[in-house]
């Protein structure tokens, strides 16, 4: 069984109670493995290396993070606590398909960002975690959600506010929470339920993704490189072939409505992130848009 925490600390404070809550599960001192495929879980693996040893077991760097490094060149440890990933990366545009079968090892998944956006088996993780910013509600309040038999393990040096077992023992109120954001979390569930729930709203993610990297594989000006099998649905990335009309291109998009298109400073070109809330008619709007703008380019 698990329980559901409601914390503050965003999944940067996460990054550091994970390890200090897990690391003890380890054979040989404390210990965790990363599959690093983009900026986020980056961050995760530099974080956790404070706590005892961050071992990376596979990373996309090399590729500019555009993929997931294939299954059989992953070098995962036999005496790590825990095998830690990102689902989704918004930088590059990079989502897991599946949780990954790991023959049993105890997995940590960040779901920041495809959180609620289709049906996962909480089975198959130890430990979710996820800020609710994306497609919950807004920033303040972080969803854990863990394996009871996995608290009660904490480092000595655990801060009482990351120790689960406290949290978990004070339903989440071991300090003053962010009541507003729970509140508008709450909202955000109901509406979620008004909508049909996660697997109606899986299905129209799935359509709204596939309409924009359909248009977007037949273009002769944009193109998005990352893997079919591992594209976001959450975040699409893409690049103008001709960079000389990038500046053009957001101009014109912004003045249509189309906002916030540019992609990340780390990634460059652009990014369409399509979260729960919109609509398939946003999709349709941009995809629209981008083809007028192909056709006058």
């Amino acid at each position: 069984t698990y329980e559901i925490l409601m914390l503050q600390g965003g999944g940067l404070g996460q990054n550091a109670a994970i390890p200090m809550n897990l690391m003890p599960l380890a054979k040989n001192g404390p210990k965790a493995d990363f599959l690093v495929t983009g900026i986020w879980s980056e961050k995760s693996f530099k974080e956790a290396d404070k706590y005892g040893v961050a071992h990376l077991a596979a990373s996309s760097a090399s590729e500019k993070f555009n993929t997931i490094p294939d299954r059989s060149t992953w070098q995962l440890s036999d005496d790590a606590a825990y095998v830690h990933y990102c689902a989704n990366e918004t930088i590059g545009g990079v989502e897991f398909p599946d949780v990954p079968d790991l023959n049993g090892k105890l997995l940590v998944a960040d779901i920041s960002s495809n959180i609620l956006s289709k049906e996962m088996d909480v089975t198959k993780c130890g430990v979710w975690f996820g800020g609710a910013q994306k497609n919950i509600g807004p920033s303040g309040v972080t969803i854990v959600i863990v394996r009871k038999d996995l608290m009660g393990h904490s480092m000595k040096i655990t801060p009482s506010i990351w120790d689960w077992s406290k949290q978990a023992a004070t339903d989440s109120m071991l300090n003053t929470p962010p009541t507003f954001s729970i509140y508008m979390a709450g909202l955000g569930f109901k509406w979620l339920l008004k909508q049909g729930g996660v697997k109606a709203i899986e299905k129209r993610n799935q359509e709204k993704s596939e309409l924009l990297y359909n248009f977007l594989d037949q273009s002769s000006l944009y193109e998005n490189r990352v893997p079919k099998e591992y594209r976001s649905r959450m975040n699409a990335t893409f690049f103008l072939r001709d960079e000389n009309l990038n500046a053009q291109f957001l101009e014109q998009s912004n003045a249509a409505g189309l906002v916030a298109l540019r992609g990340h400073k780390a990634a460059g070109g652009m990014r369409a992130s399509i979260y729960n809330a919109m609509p398939l008619e946003g999709v349709k709007a941009l995809v629209e848009f981008m083809r007028d703008f192909e056709r006058r380019a």
